[in-house]
Parts: C-alpha cells; structure tokens; sequence
C-alpha cells in the first residue's frame, strides 16, 4: 500500500470557511457550521495506492448528496495514524469516522468512545454486508462499524525460485502443506558460499511491530485462531505453544531465514523479494503480485525508478503452512470504518449522519474501487455490483485469485463474544509481553520455553488461573 507522510485536510469547500464556521457543540447537539451543516470528520490512511487522492472526489460527492451535511477528511500515513487517533481519543476528541483494524474495536470499546451504530445505520445499510463479515465489527450486540474489505494475509514466493527447486505451487494453492513441508521447502530457497548467504528460503518483516503479524498469521495455524477460546479461556498459555514456538525458531537456525530477522522490516524484506535475497516472503497480501508486475514494467522500460538490483518477479499467493496437525484457518485483516464519540453527548440526529457517512465510504463505488487496487473483491452487495462495472484487471494471475477465494473461505471467524475488557487485556499483552518477548525468541535471545512461561504469568495476572488454558 502505498504511504504517504504528510497528512493533508481535505474538504469539498475552502478550508478557511469551512474552519472560520465551526462552532462548539453543546451536550446533545450535532456539531454545526454557521451556515447549518453537520460536519462529519473522518480519519483515513492510504488504504490503497490512489484512495487518498479520490478522497476529495468522495467528499465532494457525499456532501453533494447530503446538502445538510459536510463530511470533512484528514489524512494520514500508517505509521501515523494509529498514534493520531489514540492522541485524540485520549483527549476526548476522537474524529467521528476512524479507519482501524477490527481487532482494535475492543481497544476503544474500553474507552466507551465507539459508538454502537447499530440503532442509527438504516437496515439497509447493515444488511448490504455478509453477516460473517459485519460481525468483525461487533462486540456483544453491539455494531461500531463498517467493514471495507476482507484482506488475506498470508506469504508469497517467487515463482521461477519455486519451479527451480521442484515445489508444486499450485497444489500447495490448492491443498496448503504443513510445517515440515514448509521447511523442507524453505531449505531448498537458500543459496550460500561458506558463511555467506545470497538467497535465504522465507524472510518475514519482523522490525517493531511487524513481528507481531508472523505471529499472529502463523499461530492461527497452530490450533489457536484466537487468543481466547469459545469458553473464554485465553489460549497461548497452552502447552501447545511452546512447539509451535520451537518450529518457528528452527527456521532460522537451520539458516532458511536470516539470523538478524527481528531487523528486517517492510520496505527491506520487500526489496529482498525483489532483488531475488529470498525465495518466500512475508506478510503475504494480494496486492504484492501488482506491486511486483509494476516493477516488472518500469525494468522492461529501463525506468530508474525500478527497485535497485531488481530482478523480473512473478508473485505467487501461498498459503501459512499448518502445525501439529492443525486445520487451515488463515488470518484475515477485516479492516474498516468505526464511528466515535467525544466527551459531550451528540444528538441522535448528528450519529445518524456519522453511519451514513461511514457507510459511504465503505459501500458501492468506493468499496469497488479500493478493492480493485487491492488485488480482492468487494464484501458488500453495492461494491459487487460496482465492481462488475469497472474495467477488469489486465494480467492477473489467476491462480492467485482463486487461492485468495480459497483461503478466504478459511478465515478465522469474527468473536464478537470476547468481552471487551477480556479482549483490551489480552492487547495489552499482546503488546507489552509477546511482542517483544517474540523478538527475543528469533534474536535468540530467549528460548520457547522462557517466552512461554513470560505469557502465562501475565495472562495468569490478567486473567487469573481459572481464565487461561492450563493443560
């Protein structure tokens, strides 16, 4: 996805009257210009390669449609706009529209900021999502949101790397591998001199936070797709954890994977990919196969913009492998749009206005157009049909969207039963435990075991004994 590092205001009218005419709202009322509208302000990343710069086009055909409204949009990169919206949440003035993961829904429930939309979104509205997806947006009964789409994650490989060393791809689209598979294949990926490596088999962006998607992407094919159970137990104090753990550190010493992993973030191990360092690269999207075809352009036209060093790619989808016997059951970034609140109570009529918004955003020609340059299909029945009127993709690789179709299918399911002071500890963890305990692990600092033990003593903090998985 394409990143940009300046956040840019964007309305349909002049910023300077559109400013000039706020007014601060009093409890219970929409927030008004001077001139009667409600503004609606949302808070967008680059969530595919042009969605910023249709952002005024979107903006002008909503207020357009809405004259009593004016939706109002700030911009901001993916390294930002976490930090953005928790600034203002914390400040008690959230902007009305956030684009988040659904993962995050319990992260801000815990603030009683989100706003359940379920009472002020037309039954339309709601109904125009699959029930399986919009539930990524629930929590108990409540709905805090519009999902956008359903992205895959999972890795991808080199096709020409993966023909020369015998590995069927297409069946392994078709029917996934397991872990000794997976690592058998990987060895074959490794080209070296002595000591010094020229290919490695399987690099994962693991710098920072990125570590925590291989964990996560790959622990869902471990036996637990979520951190907590249907009985509400949480699940990675499991015994079962600790020979996952062992397999994902045998990568590396078995010098498949680059020892200075936790090191490699994004923009490296995508240049790796591409310059033909590594044979299977990590976190996997659907995107990735344009990403690369574009680069293949810009070398065919001797364009200086081409990633340095790098080489003709054709990006192959590849399935997470399993573990220990475990079933498929891939990782799926539902993403989307949760409305807020601040401090002072808005009117019925202002959060009304705030899910008409945001499901503009997230329905027809939008959803269709996004979609498209993400390399997935639509979620919604309006962004179906959208999508059927715009020009196909030129050059997709087939087999690739039939394995996304199929890993699709394999999503773990949404939990809205996870409590939300359950789910906002187990992100604390997350975050504050496994993360960096993780990268230990593959900086080899820690063994398995000792991560283990790290996680369930918090979990056994959180959550108490009776609460964790304890087998």
């Amino acid at each position: 996805m394409k990143k940009r590092k300046l956040s840019v205001l964007l309305t349909a009218a002049i910023m300077a009257s559109t400013l000039a005419g706020c007014q601060t709202a009093a409890k219970g009322t929409a927030v008004q210009q001077s001139n009667g509208k409600d503004i609606v302000k949302a808070l967008l990343p680059p969530v595919s390669a042009s969605y910023q710069d249709k952002l005024v086009e979107y903006a002008k055909e909503f207020n357009e449609a809405n004259p009593e409204m004016e939706l109002q949009i700030t911009t901001a990169s993916w390294e930002d706009i976490t930090q953005k919206l928790d600034v203002q949440v914390n400040a008690g003035s959230p902007p009305d529209i956030a684009f988040i993961g659904s993962n995050g829904v319990t992260k801000y429930l815990d603030t009683e900021m989100l706003v359940d939309i379920s009472q002020y979104a037309d039954k339309e509205m709601i109904e125009d999502y699959n029930a399986d997806i919009i539930n990524y947006f629930k929590n108990g009964d409540g709905l805090y949101g519009f999902p956008a789409y359903v992205e895959v994650q999972a890795i991808g490989g080199n096709k020409a790397m993966l023909e020369e060393a015998g590995i069927d791809w297409k069946g392994i689209q078709e029917n996934g591998w397991t872990y000794d598979e997976f690592r058998e294949a990987v060895k074959k990926g490794v080209v070296k001199d002595g000591d010094s490596y020229s290919r490695y088999g399987f690099v994962f962006a693991c710098s920072g936070v990125a570590a925590k998607d291989y964990f996560s992407i790959f622990v869902k094919n471990a036996g637990m797709p979520s951190a907590f159970n249907k009985d509400l137990k949480y699940t990675y104090t499991s015994s079962q954890l600790v020979p996952f753990l062992k397999d994902i550190r045998a990568l590396i010493d078995d010098g498949s994977m680059p020892k200075e992993l936790s090191s490699v973030d994004a923009g490296k191990r995508w240049n790796m990919f591409l310059t033909g360092q590594t044979m299977i690269t990590g976190k996997g999207l659907s995107v990735f196969e344009k990403s690369a075809t574009d680069n293949n352009k810009k070398l065919a036209a001797k364009d200086g913009s081409a990633v340095e060093g790098s080489q003709e790619v054709e990006y192959i989808v590849l399935p997470v492998p399993t573990f220990q016997g475990n079933i498929q059951q891939a990782q799926g970034a539902v993403d989307g749009y949760v409305c807020f609140r601040g401090k002072d109570e808005p009117s019925p009529e202002h959060l009304k206005n705030v899910a008409k918004a945001a499901y503009f955003l997230a329905s027809g020609k939008r959803a269709a157009e996004t979609c498209q340059e993400l390399y997935i299909s639509p979620i919604c029945k309006s962004g179906e049909e959208a999508f059927a009127a715009l020009p196909p993709m030129e050059g997709k690789n087939e087999n690739n969207t039939k394995a996304v179709k199929n890993l699709a299918t394999q999503v773990a399911e949404a939990r809205p039963d996870i409590p939300a002071d359950l789910g906002a500890k187990a992100i604390k963890i997350e975050e504050e435990v496994i993360l960096p305990k993780f990268q230990g692990l593959l900086a080899g600092e820690i063994t398995p075991e000792e991560m283990h033990e790290a996680i369930k003593k918090a979990a056994v903090e959180a959550f108490g004994e009776e609460g964790c998985v304890m087998d």
